[in-house]
């Protein structure tokens, strides 16, 4: 099982800054989340242990809030150093699929998003834990929207 600091790792192998794609914390705490939500719905089993939480601007994994804040608003840079043959097929396959979707998106576009959807609402209200249980049922049914267009 990959951590939070690994799938976040990925998807900042992907930015391209020369393309204007540049991703900041706020960014990566909404594709962290969709990844984990659709790896939950796909396989039954979470990407990552680490928790995630409901906070003002959306989902956020604490751990690897705190570990990037450093670069505040501003984007994060390429990772010093990627293993990628941990990552398996499948994950390599929904992460990319994942920045496919959502990587295109504008930070605030991705937390107004998140915004709407049921596992912030859910914490908010509540504990502010999103549990992987709200993940799996809501990113399932998003998958079946899918299917059926």
């Amino acid at each position: 099982m990959l951590s939070c600091y690994d799938a976040a790792k990925y998807f900042l192998a992907q930015a391209s800054e020369d393309a204007g794609d540049l991703i900041s914390n706020l960014k990566l705490q909404k594709l962290v989340y969709y990844a984990q939500g659709f790896h939950l719905a796909l396989y039954d089993e979470p990407l990552f242990l680490e928790a995630i939480e409901a906070w003002t601007h959306g989902p956020v994994v604490p751990d690897l809030y705190h570990h990037y804040k450093k670069y505040g608003t501003g984007a994060i840079p390429y990772p010093e150093y990627i293993n990628f043959s941990i990552y398996d097929e499948k994950t390599k396959s929904l992460l990319d699929e994942v920045y496919s979707v959502f990587g295109q998106f504008a930070a605030w576009k991705l937390r107004n998003m998140t915004h709407e959807e049921y596992p912030w609402k859910l914490a908010a209200q509540n504990s502010g834990k999103i549990t992987h249980q709200s993940l799996k049922k809501y990113f399932k049914t998003q998958l079946n929207c899918e299917e059926a267009s």
